[in-house]
């Protein structure tokens, strides 16, 4: 069966006015995911079908696109796209909600997921992650089927090898403007930790909250399989330290990290996103992963996608991939 797909998904999340502060948008080296994850967490699924390029193992970080923002959700051209950027992997979402009991997801169909993973495989390309999107315009803490749609993740990460998922907590998973839901997240991100224990696979949260904050936010829930996909463009826009957040969170709290700040300027013309300091705060924190380029578009032209992509990307790997 053929899946309706928004033609530009970016605008669907456009359309409900999507901040990255009103939604919410493990640490041994994964042996097939290249994220640092207790070593109980065994990669589940058939790893036969997982390839990492020995180029990209090699490198302490590698650097991502997400299909989504590329226009090409879940689309098998978004990985030549991803290539052509220049870019070491892929975040692919799991598609379209709405009012759907779970997500949109054609990776659920056997015969479309081999297509990504061969092809992936031919172009030396990595599945860095998946990404629940679908819960931007939603309410995590109060979604009734929340339990089969992160099931339903878990289960395509098992069958493509992926160790990290990104799950947004909705409109109203911004704890700093809703805390009276914070003790229906936190039981909520009880059961999905648990879920996820059991896959051996890690689910990144990105919050509202500080450092600190979030610090305590895990000590509630009490999972090593939740952590955080730290965003840098919530502690700038929030006006706080990205060098002291990063510390005060520590190398075995970050899962992930959407290496981006607000559309505007590429990442090379950023004025208050030091990239070299950034690395040396990671170097000396120990640690290593996925970056992942979600936005920092020029606003002359937000729509040039291989422009944009391939700027931050080059840019990127001039900063962190060196030698």
């Amino acid at each position: 069966m053929k899946h309706k797909e928004n033609p530009n998904p970016v605008e669907e999340v456009n359309q409900h006015k999507i901040n990255r502060r009103e939604f919410l948008g493990a640490t041994a080296l994964a042996v097939m995911g290249g994220l640092l994850l207790p070593r109980s967490f065994a990669l589940a699924g058939p790893t036969s079908k997982y390839f990492l390029p020995a180029a990209v193992n090699n490198q302490r970080y590698k650097i991502a696109v997400i299909d989504l923002m590329i226009l090409k959700r879940q689309k098998l051209s978004a990985l030549q796209l991803t290539k052509d950027i220049g870019a070491d992997g892929v975040e692919l979402d799991m598609g379209g909600l709405g009012n759907r009991e779970t997500f949109e997801n054609q990776l659920a169909n056997p015969e479309i997921r081999q297509q990504f993973i061969d092809k992936a495989k031919e172009l030396n390309l990595v599945f860095c992650s998946l990404a629940m999107t679908g819960f931007y315009a939603q309410s995590f803490a109060e979604r009734p089927t929340y339990q089969r749609m992160v099931g339903d993740c878990i289960e395509t990460m098992k069958q493509m090898g992926v160790k990290v998922a990104f799950l947004p907590l909705g409109i109203k998973g911004d704890l700093v403007q809703h805390p009276e839901l914070r003790p229906a997240i936190v039981e909520r991100l009880k059961v999905v930790g648990k879920m996820a224990e059991a896959a051996g696979v890690v689910i990144g949260i990105e919050t509202a909250l500080d450092a600190t904050g979030e610090k305590k936010l895990l000590k509630d829930i009490g999972s090593p399989a939740i952590q955080i996909y730290f965003n840098f463009s919530n502690p700038l826009k929030a006006g706080r330290d990205l060098h002291q957040e990063l510390k005060i969170l520590g190398k075995k709290r970050i899962c992930q990290i959407h290496c981006t700040d607000e559309d505007g300027v590429w990442l090379q013309h950023n004025t208050r996103l030091n990239m070299p300091k950034v690395k040396q705060t990671l170097d000396k924190m120990g640690w290593s992963g996925w970056l992942v380029v979600e936005r920092s578009r020029d606003a002359k032209q937000p729509r040039s996608v291989k422009e944009n992509f391939s700027a931050n990307t080059a840019y990127l790997k001039s900063v962190f991939q060196t030698g």
